[in-house]
């Protein structure tokens, strides 16, 4: 089967549905309208439209820049000749998709195209009603996305969760990097550092934690982002800087490494658009028992008081309150954790949802 995907070719997300899908024999062509990550160089066909939206990005104008790469995409359709079209995300990929008129279509929701994006202007709501009414078929990693999605088309949502390797994260034994001492506790988190993730949250918690009288305790952060240089002057003015580690980013093959090194994990996401929570389901799978905010997706992947606990988004006491609950209490952890892993088991084997968007490709063409 042919397949030609609209995507992001640098998004970690799209890397993995193309290495996944080339494995199991589809021929594909990635259309991409940024620069397309080394990484997938073996694909034979690929397009890279590097356009720049930096300017006037948030304005509505910046939408018809796609624009500009219509006649390619048409272009490369008709050379190609797929089987099917498949865009990630609704918004963007979306509009070139509908525009095309391409047939059999798929849209796949991500998060912000639905959450955000219509909420702009009754001009953007309408090129997202337009570019569902489009697809063939609507698929969404999370009920949660699906329910928002359904504001905007009256079709039919299929689930697709974005799951993990179980082999690949997996519990292992700790490796412990020369800032963490023997009988340290770690918390931590594994995001990209912007606003919208509420790391800030999870410092003023930590803070307030060691406050309340807990020693030996680590505060691990790992990712880059435009707020890097806000959370560690923050850090320096809570006092706290010989207690928190900013990795900074790190290749997709250390992340098990470092999701071992916590004790626990904590997402504290601000945003519904949040939709799915893949972060959350990796610690999961190694067997790390995870603190989570009240938003979008993290409450569906999460089984409350199960594989981990609940917090009130933007609310640092609420996060000290919940984390103290497992700092207290190591059995607690433990049961969490390997809990966490079973509930991963069962429902995010990455080779399950492989299987799963073959039966829709399948179905469809």
């Amino acid at each position: 089967m042919k397949i030609f995907l609209l995507s992001d070719g640098n998004s970690i997300h799209t890397k993995r549905w193309v290495k996944g899908l080339h494995t199991r024999g589809y021929e594909i062509f990635l259309f991409s309208l940024n620069k397309i990550d080394p990484e997938l160089s073996f694909l034979k066909n690929t397009f890279s439209a590097e356009v720049d939206f930096n300017n006037n990005r948030k304005s509505i104008l910046s939408k018809f820049e796609y624009l500009k790469v219509y006649n390619k995409l048409k272009q490369k359709l008709k050379e190609f000749k797929p089987d099917l079209l498949h865009a990630n995300y609704a918004s963007s990929y979306g509009l070139l998709g509908a525009l095309s008129g391409f047939k059999p279509y798929i849209i796949s929701v991500w998060g912000s195209d639905v959450f955000d994006f219509p909420k702009k202007s009754f001009l953007h709501k309408s090129i997202l009603k337009f570019n569902l009414s489009r697809a063939d078929k609507v698929l969404s990693t999370s009920h949660i996305m699906a329910k928002e999605t359904s504001l905007y088309t009256n079709k039919a949502i299929d689930i697709t969760p974005f799951g993990v390797d179980l082999n690949f994260f997996r519990p292992t034994k700790p490796t412990r990097i020369s800032e963490i001492n023997e009988g340290d506790i770690v918390i931590g988190t594994i995001k990209t550092l912007e606003e919208k993730y509420g790391i800030e949250y999870l410092i003023r918690a930590f803070k307030l934690i060691k406050d309340r009288g807990h020693k030996k305790l680590k505060l691990l952060i790992v990712g880059k982002g435009s707020q890097k240089e806000y959370l560690q002057n923050l850090v320096s003015e809570l006092g706290i800087e010989k207690e928190v580690i900013f990795v900074g980013w790190l290749p997709y093959h250390e992340i098990p490494m470092y999701n071992n090194m916590l004790d626990i994990a904590v997402y504290p996401s601000i945003l519904d658009s949040e939709s799915f929570g893949v972060s959350v389901v990796e610690s999961g799978a190694c067997e790390i028992p995870v603190v989570v905010s009240n938003k979008g997706g993290l409450v569906e992947v999460v089984e409350k008081n199960t594989t981990g606990l609940v917090a009130e988004a933007a609310n640092y006491n609420s996060f000290a309150d919940q984390i103290e609950l497992l700092l207290n209490d190591k059995q607690k952890r433990e049961v969490m954790g390997k809990a966490a892993r079973k509930r991963v088991e069962k429902h995010y084997s990455w080779e399950e949802n492989l299987s799963l968007m073959e039966d829709i490709y399948k179905s469809i063409v």
